[in-house]
């Protein structure tokens, strides 16, 4: 049965280790989706810090990546000895995260990934976003007719109508996600399909180096 998956990595991966409270080693998990359900693409929507970076939405599906780098490198190259240790560490943190989308490149998984955008709150806080949920479900529609089983990883109540959609069109539908952040009414609609990610830990987690 020709299997695709689909990860909403804001949902299913939100706050990162220190929400999930392990480790998740990505080579393992996209194995794990090919043996267990054999999945033949991985798509996986996320956010990326640009800094600046000129995207074009209407040429661009997703954030290049290589390019993003090569502007932060020679950045931090040209600039880093001005900036101070709190920048450096924001500007190194955010390029470890495109060195981390491009491994995920090489273990197999089709990225999309938009700028990630800074909302000002009425309390004068700051909060940084990159909701992909309507690039996730354009995708689920666009490729519906190359899969017969789709692996959505996302507990987001907001993708139940299109859900129930591919259900009724004859699509079999799995919700692998966190039990935590799924909302009611996927669980009640998935029944048996929902699996937990959280389950899933011995089997994903990525293993503690020895020092």
């Amino acid at each position: 049965m020709k299997t695709y998956a689909f990860i909403d990595a804001s949902n299913l991966f939100y706050g990162g280790e220190k929400s999930l409270g392990w480790k998740i080693d990505y080579s393992k998990l996209i194995k794990y989706l090919k043996e267990k359900y054999e999945v033949s693409e991985v798509y996986y929507f996320g956010g990326v810090e640009t800094h600046g970076y000129k995207y074009d939405y209407l040429k661009n599906e997703t954030v290049p990546l290589k390019e993003l780098k090569t502007r932060l490198d020679k950045y931090i190259e040209e600039q880093g000895k001005s900036l101070d240790e709190a920048k450096l560490i924001l500007f190194s943190r955010h390029l470890q995260r495109i060195k981390f989308y491009l491994k995920l490149q090489e273990f197999g998984y089709k990225l999309y990934l938009k700028p990630v955008k800074l909302y000002y709150q009425p309390d004068g806080s700051t909060e940084r976003k990159a909701n992909c949920d309507v690039e996730m479900a354009f995708y689920l529609m666009k490729e519906k007719d190359s899969f017969e089983r789709v692996v959505v990883m996302s507990g987001d109540g907001d993708f139940l109508p299109l859900l129930k959609y591919l259900r009724e069109t004859g699509k079999d539908v799995i919700v692998l996600a966190r039990s935590p952040r799924t909302a009611r009414e996927i669980r009640q609609f998935a029944g048996s399909d929902f699996k937990d990610f959280e389950y899933l830990r011995e089997i994903l987690k990525m293993k503690e180096e020895k020092t």
